[in-house]
């Protein structure tokens, strides 16, 4: 999956505001719903916090990768945000969550979203990644850093 067709400067936010999980959640939906790519955000909501219910998204390296599946999307919608003091989003290794990314697929097409949770999940086992970009300074930045 070329990652720079899914991910773009313009949902890419380098400072996501916020300080709880239920906060994170709003503005990486805010940036989604940018993309005009989502037809109803209240369902889309529902579908990212049903995921969460069943298990949290926060993984572990300060990762939380909220995803969800609906039909208000055609295709997989993607965004990213990083918050560099992190919030706590009930990680696995119980460590704050700095580097968020959301996705919504629909629901009966699994192959983009699961290819680019994959790709994405692999580039993020980079310590010296993770690092560059928690420092990243603009949305350029964050793409040079995953995708060079």
């Amino acid at each position: 999956m070329n990652l720079k067709k899914v991910l773009t400067p313009s949902v890419v936010s380098c400072n996501l505001p916020g300080s709880t999980k239920e906060e994170i959640l709003e503005s990486l939906m805010d940036i989604a719903m940018s993309t005009g790519k989502v037809k109803d955000r209240h369902a889309a909501m529902l579908a990212i916090q049903e995921r969460e219910r069943k298990m949290s998204t926060g993984i572990q390296n300060g990762i939380a990768i909220p995803h969800g599946k609906t039909d208000v999307v055609e295709d997989l919608v993607a965004c990213l945000g990083i918050k560099k003091e992190g919030v706590d989003f009930d990680a696995l290794d119980g460590e704050k969550s700095r580097i968020f990314i959301l996705t919504l697929s629909p629901v009966n097409r699994s192959g983009p979203h699961v290819q680019f949770l994959a790709e994405i999940s692999q580039l993020l086992t980079d310590s010296q990644k993770r690092d560059r970009l928690l420092k990243a300074q603009s949305a350029d930045q964050v793409l040079d850093i995953l995708t060079t």
